[in-house]
């Protein structure tokens, strides 16, 4: 008898298995095309559900995910985006400037939600700041950087020139490198960019900012982001601080502080148009979007402040180790 129930009971749940992903399968599937496995990147990835959720797109109840990242190498881009789109996707949401990019070029019978971009006209995903192109938007990252050089000029009120690496081969680089010339002009600063060719060079190129930057701004760049800590222990050789976009390398102790987009806003911004989306609205008719002042943060790490002898001025930051 109790061999008989047992085998009832695992038939009942072999047949409730079945159904449950059988259903699962039938869920309308969003596709999620990721650089690599990045702080950053996972944090837009966690707003952009959160945005979803909120609106009640609940995960493997109403919708699907399908993600998937080449750990930051672009040969394998082709291969992900074509494995996607064999989902069926009813959107497809690209994270980084070569994803995108990719994407973009193939992929023209599925909407296309950019996220984490610098500058998506610079890069080529959109002609016009505040238009969506042909079957793209989505919900750039772009720091103010204006704002963020006079939040670096409080604690460091003498310095004069900013340090920047930025990859060759990554065109939201030379979007950053754009961005930063025109927003130091307008303080008073001035921008020495060193050009990378390969990862492997950034602890010689980092000796020419030697006695010449006097701080380092290290941006969202696929190739440069990964070197954060290298960069940072260089940087700390030299005696010059350095600043970046995200809390988490403030928090770790890599960098002075951060100032930048919250990626969750960037990712529930991302969220926002694909919800539209998922409503039957025409991508036509979404304008892409900016972080806006409520979106930025920043971050300061107390220890290296007092390394470096800085006083933090009140209510100027979050204040990591108090």
């Amino acid at each position: 008898m109790n061999k008989k129930i047992c085998a009832a009971v695992a038939a009942a749940l072999c047949i409730a298995a079945f159904l449950y992903h059988g259903k699962k399968n039938d869920l309308p599937v969003i596709a999620i095309a990721n650089y690599g496995p990045h702080s950053t990147l996972e944090a837009s990835l966690n707003g952009l559900k959160k945005e979803l959720a909120d609106c009640g797109f609940i995960e493997n109840k109403t919708i699907r995910y399908e993600i998937a990242d080449v750990g930051f190498d672009p040969a394998l881009i082709p291969q992900m985006i074509t494995n996607l789109v064999g989902y069926k996707p009813k959107v497809m949401v690209t994270k980084s400037t070569p994803v995108s990019q990719f994407a973009k070029g193939k992929v023209h019978d599925i909407p296309l939600v950019y996220c984490d971009i610098t500058d998506p006209m610079e890069v080529g995903l959109i002609k016009t700041k505040g238009q969506s192109h042909e079957n793209v938007t989505g919900s750039s990252d772009q720091n103010d950087l204006e704002q963020f050089l006079n939040f670096a000029k409080e604690l460091l009120p003498n310095a004069k020139t900013v340090g920047l690496l930025y990859s060759t081969s990554e065109s939201n680089d030379a979007a950053l490198v754009h961005l930063m010339e025109e927003a130091t002009s307008s303080v008073g600063l001035s921008v020495l960019a060193i050009p990378v060719d390969q990862a492997r060079d950034i602890p010689v190129r980092m000796q020419e900012f030697r006695n010449k930057a006097d701080f380092i701004y290290v941006g969202m760049s696929g190739p440069i982001q990964p070197a954060l800590p290298t960069i940072a222990s260089e940087a700390q050789k030299m005696g010059i601080p350095v600043f970046n976009s995200g809390d988490q390398a403030v928090r770790d102790g890599l960098v002075l502080a951060s100032f930048g987009a919250n990626y969750e806003s960037v990712g529930r911004n991302a969220g926002k148009l694909v919800v539209k989306l998922l409503k039957g609205a025409d991508i036509k008719t979404l304008a892409p979007i900016y972080p806006g002042s409520c979106d930025h943060q920043c971050f300061i790490n107390k220890k290296l402040a007092d390394r470096f002898q800085i006083k933090i001025p009140k209510g100027s930051a979050i204040i990591i180790g108090e």
